[in-house]
């Protein structure tokens, strides 16, 4: 997956304790109240950005050298069609600068990511910004000029020029969506503008991750807390109720200084997204964000509609907690505390690599081999320090080895958290080493599956390894927690999102309240009548970075019901279907979607994978209550 910016918070399991780390880290974990400042960090668990860049001078001899090829394309425009010779060299050249372009926009983020008030990476990333809408600005003219070609010219030349038919399927795609690719002049003014069209994503991340904080708080055991986002997860899962009560308070107090910034910001990334799907011929925003890969609206739709109608486990589930928590009424600041001892358990990230190692062994030899080499290679940030930017999430280039970020808190969610983003890290580290660059990449729709795919995996081998009662408890706690929050609360997400665009399109008004009681309504749906939402706990529609990334989320829920498909298959050794999963991992984008998937054995134009989801989750409602019950 490109960055995922905050979102990817994938979520808990695992086992057994172990003792605190030696050296840094120890003393880094013994000081709870203060975050460690990056040079307190040991160089092994940082990733290797120099494998990128040797420093800022190198960054900006390649800017300098792209700015330089701006005017590279000059010649082309009106060419095109003269021979196949001089597509596939605009194309080529396309390619190259689009590769140094990819470059310098990961070094630089990636470094501001490790300290985001550092004043040289805003200038960087800024700069790399600017850069990339001039480039934009530059190719504009490249589709619609191929599209007046037509489509029968351009396959023949295709035919004619081998070395042109690594772009076969790209001019497949663009010549199906050929109504809503603009003239050359048109597509130039979206390219220029596409800066002001990502400015609201750019405002709401720097409030995120460098202006909000979170605040301190004293906990009932007389402690003072500085909250950070890792913190505050560990106060709702591990702390008594009223310190509970105190940091959630905390939290929506300090988001409330920003509502009405949020709710403008928000609302004028939907009208971005409304103004892009207009201009360009769409119907809805939806069917412009689907279109791209070619999935339709009723896959979207349905999966709301299938999970809307079995919402009754989730019921179930809540319940189950009230009445394990042996509580009259259950707030929102009840929802992620612990059900099962060993799920507090810490884990050193040591033993954090190991459990994913051997949980992969499914995955085969050569898979395993190459993830060991990425855990000594440079590719993981592994904790927590002082202004680093939140989250987990996997980038990288086509030239480089994949990176990852985490902010690593020794909690089994932090175990699967590595193995997720490891999924993403291996996709992109296959598919670059079997693709062109052209195809190299991954559709959002698919890129969720290797990473869910891994957890599931990794969660299969742990229950059938595990015989103790209160490690399959912990182990159940985190696969309905998982499926909680990786299926139905993407789903909720989506019902959202489906909700305020469909508002936008009807020509409506935003408000900060609007937002609050929208999503509060859905929220309440999905809680059923047993969560009771606080007063300030309805503002999380206005707190998630992948809402600016317009029907995003939504791929989370239907990748995870695919990996939960594959997952099964491959544990009860079906060597086809791993053969078939290794495909699948090497495969870019030289097909659509839903037809790389299908070749993997899922076909999500069909129910089977999203109801086998549901199903699970109430069988596993039932199990963890069975346990429960046998005291």
């Amino acid at each position: 997956m490109k960055k995922q910016q905050s979102l990817i918070m994938s979520i808990l399991a695992a086992l057994m304790l172990f003792g605190l780390m030696a050296g840094v880290v120890a003393a880094q974990d013994q000081d709870a109240t203060t975050i460690p400042k990056r040079e307190d960090i040991d160089d092994k668990y940082k990733w290797r950005l120099e494998d990128i860049y040797e420093d800022s001078a190198a960054w900006y001899a390649d800017y300098n050298l792209l700015e330089a090829s701006l005017t590279a394309f000059d010649p082309y425009r009106g060419h095109l069609g003269d021979s196949p010779e001089t597509l596939y060299n605009c194309l080529h050249m396309s390619d190259s600068l689009d590769m140094i372009l990819g470059r310098l926009y990961v070094y630089a983020y990636m470094k501001l990511d490790e300290n985001t008030q550092e004043s040289m990476y805003q200038s960087m990333s800024g700069e790399v910004a600017g850069l990339n809408s001039r480039i934009s600005e530059q190719q504009a003219f490249i589709s619609p000029e191929i599209i007046s070609l037509g489509e029968a010219k351009v396959m023949g030349m295709i035919d004619a020029y081998e070395p042109l038919g690594v772009y076969r399927h790209h001019f497949e795609d663009q010549f199906r969506q050929q109504a809503h690719i603009l003239s050359d002049k048109e597509e130039a003014i979206l390219a220029a503008a596409s800066p002001v069209l990502r400015a609201p994503s750019d405002i709401f991340n720097m409030i995120d991750n460098a202006d909000h904080k979170m605040g301190r708080i004293v906990t009932t055991d007389g402690d003072t807390i500085e909250l950070t986002n890792s913190r505050y997860y560990d106060v709702m899962r591990e702390a008594d109720r009223e310190t509970r009560r105190i940091a959630n308070d905390s939290v929506q107090t300090s988001w409330k200084k920003y509502l009405n910034t949020l709710a403008m910001t928000f609302g004028g990334s939907l009208k971005a997204d409304w103004f892009q799907a207009r201009v360009r011929g769409y119907n809805s925003c939806l069917e412009s964000s689907l279109d791209g890969y070619n999935v339709p609206t009723a896959v979207f739709t349905n999966l709301i509609e299938a999970t809307n109608a079995n919402l009754e486990s989730c019921y179930k589930w809540y319940a189950l907690r009230k009445k394990f928590l042996k509580l009259d009424t259950m707030y929102t600041y009840d929802l992620s505390v612990s059900m099962a001892e060993a799920s507090n358990r810490r884990i050193p990230y040591e033993e954090a690599i190991e459990m994913v190692t051997k949980g992969l062994k499914p995955l085969g030899k050569q898979y395993v081999k190459d993830l060991q080499a990425g855990f000594s290679s440079g590719w993981i940030d592994v904790y927590e320090t002082e202004n680093k930017g939140s989250g987990a999430y996997n980038w990288g280039t086509y030239t480089t080895h994949p990176y990852v970020l985490l902010n690593y808190g020794y909690k089994i969610d932090d175990v699967f958290t590595l193995a997720h983003e490891l999924g993403h890290a291996m996709h992109s580290f296959y598919t670059n080493r079997n693709e062109t660059y052209q195809n190299s990449g991954h559709s959002l729709f698919l890129a969720e599956v290797a990473s869910t795919c891994n957890e599931a995996i990794l969660m299969k081998y742990l229950l059938e390894n595990t015989k103790d009662k209160d490690e399959k408890l912990a182990l159940l706690y985190y696969y309905i927690k998982q499926i909680d929050g990786t299926f139905f609360s993407q789903v909720m997400f989506s019902e959202f999102e489906q909700a305020v665009h469909q508002h936008v399109e009807e020509g409506g008004a935003f408000s900060a309240d609007y937002f609050r009681e929208t999503y509060r309504e859905i929220f309440q749906k999905y809680m059923g009548p047993d969560v009771v939402i606080g007063p300030d706990n309805d503002m999380g529609g206005l707190k998630i970075s992948h809402f600016y990334r317009e029907f995003y989320v939504y791929q989370y829920a239907t990748a995870y019901a695919a990996a939960q498909m594959i997952s099964q298959k491959i544990m009860e050794g079906d060597k086809q279907a791993l053969e078939a999963y290794h495909e699948f991992l090497a495969t870019g984008t030289s097909d659509y979607p839903l037809e790389i998937l299908k070749k993997a054995g899922v076909d999500l134009t069909q129910p089977e994978a999203v109801k086998r989801t549901l199903d699970l989750f109430g069988e596993l409602v039932d199990e963890m209550e069975k346990l429960l019950m046998e005291g």
